[in-house]
């Protein structure tokens, strides 16, 4: 892949992230927390998966599988608190 689009794609999600960690910080309910905080694991697990593309290092993708799966599981435990006010 050209040089110019990893560049290209790194800005962007390093836009994202920015925007996300505003939104997360800015937000009123939990509802709308949860959802930034997934929002900033997902665009993490991107820039992850872009590094590890620019490197040709596979044990970023490891990590990016590793964050996805820990972010899906609290994601589902804090919504579940947020909706009944307990986790189990």
């Amino acid at each position: 892949m050209h040089i110019t689009l990893f560049a290209a794609a790194a800005v962007w999600m390093t836009v994202l992230l920015a925007m996300t960690v505003l939104f997360a910080i800015r937000s009123r309910t939990g509802a709308v927390l949860i959802l930034a905080v997934d929002t900033l694991t997902l665009v993490l697990v991107a820039l992850l998966a872009l590094y590890s593309a620019a490197n040709q290092r596979p044990y970023y993708l490891d990590a990016a599988l590793a964050l996805a799966l820990v972010s899906f599981v609290g994601t589902i435990a804090a919504a579940r608190q947020l909706a009944a006010g307990r986790v189990l």
